[in-house]
């Protein structure tokens, strides 16, 4: 069964903020403890395998015990942070480049806590929602969730601008529909950090460069904070109004991203795109602030499930496959093309367009893919 979820404003009253102030802190402790913990254990006995194995972290459970304000708490959520630690755990075993998990911080860090649904425990009602320990909090339900979807849990979260957020996850049926996937129905993105993409149709998306279009502002403002004295509350006030801009920026980014991958996810069967290495792209210092500027990473993930939904195809190429280099038209080669070169001649007489010869070259290749 797929799941989905759906993101609403809270409006708390007092006593409903002070409870989400000590459950934000209480996870944390409970992460930060535990992480701890099996730090020490594995330099005690990293030299020992079988004594390392046997001498386990306690539960938060166990935490509890030792500290007993922990009760306050949803159980759930801190049980929920016991699994993030070891998905956290997993996810560095599995893969290095993702990192060591990290003790989460009081005034960087992201303060919010996951509980479940049990026993219809969290149920909209009306204008407010259920939630466990807490009882009903007003909730901005700006569109309704479907009938059949069943609740499965809940993550309410502080923006750094202040915010109160819950996201419901969501199970439901659904029957992905058979479709025939046609070629003449396929459509080839390639990146470009100018217009966000340009098409195998040739067509720009001409995507608003949001965080540019701010950037002087913030600029601004920054300096601003930069001359306060830390910790004062003007210095607050005043990194709470610059929270609230870039909120805005990311939502406008988020916004236009939606919109758009719903366009191009109802009128293609397959949208094939180039696999390629954003985080790299993120840390040139030419191309740094308009790949994180663009969201093409969001963009994609958007792209995959709205297609998937429909029963339609979302193709990834391979990097290094020479989508810019290879003439769409006759296949031959370009081994001394260079990033500079916009535009290119091919032995066969053909005139290209960098960016438009590779979106058809994607295009290409993603239908033989699906074929």
């Amino acid at each position: 069964m797929p799941n989905k979820a759906y993101k609403f404003k809270l409006e708390p009253n007092k006593t409903q903020k002070e409870y989400f102030a000590k459950a934000f802190g209480s996870v944390r402790f409970i992460y930060n403890h535990m992480l701890a913990e099996r730090i020490s254990l594995y330099e005690q006995y990293k030299d020992d395998k079988d004594a390392l194995k046997s001498n386990k972290p306690k539960t938060y459970s166990q935490w509890k015990l030792e500290y007993e304000w922990l009760y306050e708490i949803d159980n759930l959520a801190l049980a929920n942070a016991q699994i993030q630690l070891q998905t956290a755990y997993n996810n560095f075993f599995r893969d290095k480049s993702v990192g060591f998990p990290r003790f989460r911080s009081k005034h960087s860090g992201k303060n919010s806590y996951t509980t479940n649904n049990q026993g219809n425990n969290i149920r909209i009602d009306g204008k407010y929602i259920k939630l466990p320990k807490i009882g009903l909090v007003r909730v901005k339900q700006h569109r309704q969730i479907p009938e059949g979807h069943t609740i499965k849990s809940c993550t309410i979260s502080l923006s750094p601008s202040g915010r109160y957020f819950v996201s419901i996850l969501t199970e439901y049926e659904h029957e992905i529909p058979q479709r025939h996937l046609s070629p003449d129905k396929a459509l080839g993105l390639d990146y470009s950090s100018p217009h966000f993409y340009v098409d195998s149709q040739g067509i720009e998306a001409d995507m608003p460069h949001f965080y540019r279009e701010a950037e002087e502002n913030l600029g601004r403002e920054q300096h601003k904070l930069s001359r306060m004295v830390r910790g004062s509350n003007n210095y607050k006030k005043q990194k709470k109004r610059i929270a609230v801009m870039h909120e805005r920026v990311a939502n406008c980014r988020k916004d236009w991203l939606h919109k758009q991958s719903r366009t191009l996810a109802n009128e293609w069967d397959i949208v094939c795109v180039e696999d390629i290495n954003l985080r790299g792209m993120a840390g040139s210092l030419k191309l740094g602030k308009s790949t994180n500027d663009n969201g093409f990473g969001m963009f994609k993930t958007f792209m995959a499930y709205k297609l998937a939904e429909q029963g339609k195809a979302f193709i990834k190429i391979d990097k290094w496959f020479p989508s810019s280099k290879m003439c769409s038209v006759c296949g031959a080669i370009n081994s001394m093309l260079t990033l500079a070169d916009r535009e290119w001649d091919c032995e066969c007489g053909t005139h290209h367009n960098r960016d438009l010869n590779a979106a058809i070259n994607i295009r290409n290749e993603g239908i033989k893919l699906v074929q």
